[in-house]
């Protein structure tokens, strides 16, 4: 299979290299517009020269895969708030907003998120700051204790509150939430009570606003049939796409059983719907015209499915994905399913660059893409007659294939893997198949108010089975691989290697069997050279809200200094997720020492005591437990270089602290505001 002859993957993958030069590599503003108009002067000219001969000559090539690389760098760079002029966030830097100021703020619901531990959240359009009319999008953090009434989709809210920076995390290796929503386009947020809300009203429905009251009005209906609580969970996320009621539990069993993917409606959702469709209206292709007709009602339901279910950023790139191939049908083009795949992926990437960095867009494409390229080699390998193993075996290469091709980066995102992801595939598949088109049907019988009792006691026996099926699996603990080390370099390296080997596995040559060596040696070099640079020495200081964490890092492992000795941190925020990228499988636990010396320097540990020595060489002084002591005698006494204060410290404290380091001209740092502390031997 030639795919990589076809123009649309190379626009594709130059358009894709052009928005990952604009993320790591940004042009500066003057020179934004300047280098693509370069670009279409460079491409009319190669174009002048090449119009009078029979192919292209390597020079227009050229030209044109740089355009597609401005296209990609130009559509990303001017969605961030710096480029467009009218963003809220250019008022609030001319207008001294981000000081104790609240400004009104006029916005507009457009999504809501799950919720936190603590707070409502959703995702906004600003249409005004101070009555003037701008644009961009805002994180809204409602606290749950305080709110009385329901916000959804198209509600317009005027609030007064301070607009803050989404701020990174404050430790090392920990979950980036201000990465994950820039993402999304948000690069602020506001922390807001009921009371900061002065004004609530409806405002014009959108589009995706009136597929959320559909599908809300859907999930009244189902809560009213004799759908059990925890199967209907079960069903609302495996059709509708609304997860918010899965149990923490029953999601913890799901992603160690490798069946997480069916709790989010997407691209595998779609693709079953699509061939559901697709097998219901096949008759229609007897007709004149058939296929044509069946291809538009595909769309159209896939769409219309897309729409009950909310209208997610997933489900709309699915859909849009199978649209194509449905298109693909209905103008009777003889096409490659690759080149199709790409079209929908470079059209997608027109519409939202952004999409780019979002990991299901990641894995959605990685997974089909690997299906289609590696499916067709399988049956080639073997091709069963009989109808039972035929199934069986589609399971099973299906399944290869789309972990071949998600793995190395499922392993970077989420450090895990299910041993038993074949039995659970090979269980979970045929089950979902039936579930969404029962689910389906429930859902139009549920609406039409005819829907029999009978046939939801049945379903809901089938999601108990499933569930009792996952639990069982999730409990195979020995087959359950968690705490994973895999970094990025390794992520791209392994995708070297497994492509090198299928290409090989496809068709034997030298040039292959090179390449294939060549990504054997990336690989073993990557793991090489990540154990070596992860056997450093270091010492952290973590903060932690009331606790006390140091780690010392070192060749065999890690030592953790601790403030309570009777809690085991190391499979706990926020020592877990450094110990996993850290790849660090010794460590033991210990009591916090009063003087550490680290390198060149001296770290004197204070508590609530506040006891020092009276004179002694002291680098550092790390302050915890809310000492009681005058610290302004103590810098006299022992003429520290920085004087540092953790989690575990009262606030007041801390600024009564901060203030006299100023007044000694004294470095303060403080973990709260800046994170993690990383000693070094400078």
């Amino acid at each position: 299979m030639k795919f990589v002859n076809f123009a649309i993957v190379k626009f594709s993958l130059f358009l894709t290299l052009g928005i990952l030069s604009a993320k790591y590599f940004p042009l500066p503003t003057n020179l934004l517009l300047y280098v693509p108009l370069a670009s279409v002067l460079a491409l009319g000219f190669a174009w002048y020269k090449a119009r009078k001969h029979l192919f292209p000559n390597s020079f227009f090539g050229i030209i044109t895969f740089i355009c597609f690389i401005n296209i990609g760098h130009l559509n990303y760079q001017l969605r961030i708030p710096e480029l467009q002029q009218k963003h809220y966030s250019h008022l609030l830097i001319n207008t001294d907003s981000f000081s104790n100021k609240s400004p009104h703020l006029q916005l507009k619901v457009k999504e809501v998120l799950k919720p936190d531990s603590f707070n409502n959240k959703y995702i906004a359009s600003v249409i005004s700051l101070n009555e003037v009319k701008v644009i961009g999008s805002i994180l809204v953090n409602i606290r749950k204790d305080s709110l009385s009434f329901f916000i959804t989709n198209d509600d317009i809210l005027l609030v007064s509150s301070k607009i803050e920076v989404i701020k990174e995390p404050l430790n090392p290796y920990q979950f980036d939430y201000s990465k994950y929503m820039k993402t999304l386009g948000v690069h602020y947020q506001i922390r807001i009570y009921e009371n900061e809300i002065l004004q609530k009203e409806r405002g014009d429905p959108t589009f995706r606003g009136k597929a959320e009251k559909v599908r809300n009005s859907i999930l009244e209906k189902l809560k009213k049939s004799s759908l059990t609580p925890a199967e209907l969970s079960i069903i609302q996320a495996l059709v509708l796409g609304q997860k918010k009621d899965i149990s923490k539990q029953m999601y913890r069993e799901y992603a160690a059983a490798g069946a997480i993917h069916i709790l989010a409606v997407s691209g595998l959702h779609v693709g079953i719907v699509y061939f559901i469709f697709l097998f219901i209206l096949s008759p229609l292709k007897r007709i004149p015209k058939g296929t044509i007709l069946m291809s538009v009602l595909i769309v159209i339901s896939l769409w219309g499915y897309a729409f009950i279910t909310g209208l997610s950023p997933s489900v709309i790139r699915a859909v849009t994905m199978f649209s194509f191939f449905a298109f693909a049908k209905i103008i009777h083009r003889q096409t490659n399913s690759i080149n199709t795949l790409f079209l929908s992926y470079f059209t997608l990437l027109l519409l939202n660059p952004m999409w780019l960095f979002q990991v299901g867009f990641q894995l959605s494409y990685l997974a089909v893409f690997f299906i289609l390229w590696i499916l067709p080699t399988f049956n080639k390998l073997y091709y069963p007659k009989n109808r039972i193993i035929k199934k069986l075996w589609g399971i099973i290469t299906v399944t290869i294939a789309a972990q071949l091709g998600i793995i190395p980066l499922s392993l970077f995102y989420f450090h895990q893997f299910p041993g038993l992801f074949f039995i659970t595939n090979i269980v979970v598949l045929p089950f979902l198949s039936i579930l969404l088109g029962g689910g389906i049907l429930i859902i139009v019988l549920a609406v039409f108010n005819v829907l029999p009792n009978g046939l939801t006691l049945i379903y809901n026996s089938l999601i108990k089975m499933l569930n009792t099926f996952i639990s069982w699996v999730a409990h195979q603990d020995s087959f359950v691989f968690q705490d994973i080390h895999f970094s990025i370099e390794k992520a791209i390296a392994s995708y070297v290697l497994i492509i090198s080997l299928i290409l090989l596995w496809k068709k034997r040559n030298v040039i292959r069997l090179r390449f294939s060596l060549i990504g054997f040696a990336l690989f073993f070099s990557v793991f090489i050279w990540d154990d070596y640079k992860n056997s450093e020495n270091s010492l952290t200081l973590f903060h932690k809200s009331r606790h006390t964490l140091i780690v010392y890092q070192h060749a065999n492992g890690m030592n953790l200094f601790r403030s309570d000795s009777t809690f085991s941190y190391q499979n706990k925020y926020p020592i877990k997720s450094y110990r996993v990228a850290k790849d660090i499988d010794f460590y033991t636990n210990e009591k916090l020492p009063q003087i550490v010396k680290y390198k060149h320097k001296t770290i004197l540990i204070l508590d609530s005591l506040g006891i020092y020595p009276k004179s002694s060489e002291i680098d550092i002084v790390l302050l915890y437990f809310s000492p009681k002591l005058n610290l302004e005698r103590m810098i006299d006494s022992l003429q520290p270089k920085l004087i540092i204060a953790d989690g575990n410290n009262y606030t007041s404290y801390v600024n009564r602290w901060k203030k006299t380091c100023f007044n000694k001209n004294i470095p303060f740092y403080n973990t709260k505001e800046k994170g993690a502390y990383v000693f070094n031997s400078e």
